[in-house]
């Protein structure tokens, strides 16, 4: 009978959850009425369940609007391959205009998870009053203040629209008024929110969701108000490090690292303060890095998609087949600036290079990857009359990446030495357990208590006053002691904490939102020279202003 109530709102949500476009006439034919239902955690959880499956939706395609707009990744065209309108070149080279797609739907998505928290919020509201009833409403509001959040962060002021069935159009409320709302929202349910972790709570908010939440707010408090906010971040981060009496949420040590992100992951990773749950063996996944970062030639070695060499040794990619080989090649656009790698490379005892694959490919025995293509194909620049001569070489990532064909579309030709150009990230390991697609298992945290540690290291160096011990070196070597052999730090600098934070968090959705606060989002790297500081903001899209009139245009567009 359950699927009947979980049908009602299914039909709800697709008449429409965008704010300020409720539908309001809908009768219920149920029988489950909201005198009876929910009443059980587990009904309140199913009608919940859908903002979480948003929340896996917004992260595996909007982290990349975030990503790209930053030194840490890049994705170039390959012959006309993946230029896509030229969306990527745009988020890379800062000249992005409203209509970039990636620019709208990640406005659209964080206003969806707005709405359709909104929306959970009306059918919750006649539910009958009990504990259960109370952490449920204190999850959705938790996700809400995120979505508020996604918009504050990446668009400043927007409507502050709360309330399901309100069908007059609401102005953009400023920065300031947003980030006071998110503050508030978060404060008020603190006590309704559950404070344990593990398997109950993996994946939902609890008070420690809001606490990071908090924190991040307050760390980049200037940025969005104009005013520093350095002790509240220090207490907030305060908070979720006391929790269960400093043991809940523990820094990994160095040896598990690098598979805390792997597709096995999930609720005994203690470090995780909120994750976001994916399923690689389902189509609602959807995850999957392994695509877009995977060197085209190494997906048999990373088991990609259920690549094997079966009983071949070694196999000679393209040249070999047969014996159980599969070789599903992943698309393997995206890469890394050398500049964000460098980062990396400047303390060979950290296990965080690990997540990096550059310079020469070898098999698990040491033995080089082979390649078999034609002197043509690796090199489509090549004159010489034999072109279509077969030839192997030893699969090598340049570490540079150079538009060899096409400067004004950004592209770097569509040969071997081409699609081998850039570092590739595999912190997301592709996915060994799924061999039926390409979607991965792998959970992402969004909060994890090492970026709590750093938050507070950075705001003691920023001014805050230091607690419970702690100065800024001291903090930040938690986190070096558990991933690097080298010497602890005797002393840090912001740009130190800066370049920690990067080694930390990449891949992570943080890294815009830090090269800003630190005042490098508009420096030149990479191909980009637009040095605008208007684009700390992206630009509200032309659907939202066609769709509310009320809006106006941010600053420069």
């Amino acid at each position: 009978m359950k699927k009947i109530f979980v049908f009602l709102f299914a039909s709800i949500v697709a008449a429409g959850a965008m704010q300020s476009c409720h539908k309001v006439d809908v009768v219920s034919n149920s029988e489950y009425t909201p005198a009876v239902f929910p009443t059980t955690e587990a009904q309140f959880q199913s009608v919940i369940g859908p903002i979480y499956t948003h929340l896996r939706n917004i992260y595996q395609g909007d982290q990349l609007t975030f990503s790209l707009s930053t030194d840490e990744s890049i994705l170039p065209a390959y012959g006309g391959n993946w230029y896509d309108g030229n969306k990527y070149q745009e988020l890379h080279r800062h000249t992005w205009t409203k209509d970039n797609p990636w620019v709208n739907s990640t406005y659209s998505d964080a206003a969806y998870l707005v709405g359709l928290a909104n929306q959970t919020l009306y059918i919750l509201k006649d539910a009958p009053d009990g504990a259960a009833k109370s952490s449920g409403i204190a999850e959705v509001k938790a996700m809400r203040a995120l979505g508020f959040f996604m918009l504050m962060d990446g668009y400043g002021g927007v409507p502050l629209d709360t309330l399901y069935g309100v069908t007059e159009l609401k102005a953009r409320a400023t920065r300031t008024d947003v980030f006071n709302y998110i503050e508030s929202e978060l404060k008020s349910i603190l006590p309704n929110l559950k404070t344990a972790s593990g398997a109950t709570t993996y994946g939902k908010p609890t008070r420690y969701f809001a606490f990071s939440l908090l924190a991040k707010l307050y760390l980049n408090a200037e940025v969005y108000t104009g005013t520093a906010r350095l002790n509240d971040c220090i207490a907030a981060c305060d908070s979720v490090m006391n929790a269960g009496g400093g043991s809940q949420y523990v820094v990994e040590p160095r040896s598990s690292y690098l598979s805390m992100f792997y597709p096995t992951n999930g609720p005994s990773m203690k470090e995780f303060i909120f994750a976001i749950p994916f399923d690689g063996a389902t189509s609602s996944g959807y995850y999957f890095p392994a695509r877009y970062d995977l060197n085209r030639n190494l997906g048999i070695r990373y088991k990609y998609s259920g690549s094997t060499a079966g009983n071949n040794v070694d196999p000679i990619m393209n040249g070999t087949s047969g014996n159980g080989l599969v070789n599903s090649k992943p698309s393997g656009p995206r890469a890394t600036l050398s500049t964000f790698l460098n980062y990396f490379l400047s303390d060979p005892n950290d296990i965080r290079l690990g997540q990096w694959l550059y310079g020469p490919q070898y098999w698990p025995d040491g033995n080089p990857i082979m390649v078999r293509t034609t002197k043509k194909g690796y090199d489509q620049f090549y004159t010489g009359s034999d072109g279509s001569t077969s030839i192997d070489y030893a699969l090598v990532l340049d570490t540079s990446i150079k538009l060899r064909q096409n400067d004004a579309l950004f592209d770097c030709g569509n040969d071997e030495i081409a699609w081998n150009q850039g570092a590739r990230n595999i912190k997301f390991l592709a996915d060994y357990t799924n061999t039926a697609s390409r979607n991965q298992g792998n959970d992402v945290p969004l909060f994890r208590i090492s970026d709590i540690i750093l938050m507070k290291a950075e705001a003691i160096l920023r001014g805050g006053t230091a607690t419970n011990g702690h100065t800024a070196v001291s903090l930040v070597n938690m986190i070096r002691s558990k991933r690097s052999t080298s010497a602890a730090w005797t002393t840090v600098t912001l740009e130190d904490l800066y370049q920690e934070r990067s080694r930390e968090l990449a891949w992570e959705f943080w890294h815009r939102n830090d090269m800003i606060r630190f005042g490098k989002y508009e420096t030149i790297y990479g191909f980009k020279s637009n040095t605008e500081t208007y684009r700390r903001l992206y630009p509200i899209p032309t659907v939202a202003l066609s769709a509310n009139p009320k809006l106006t245009q941010n600053p420069g567009y």
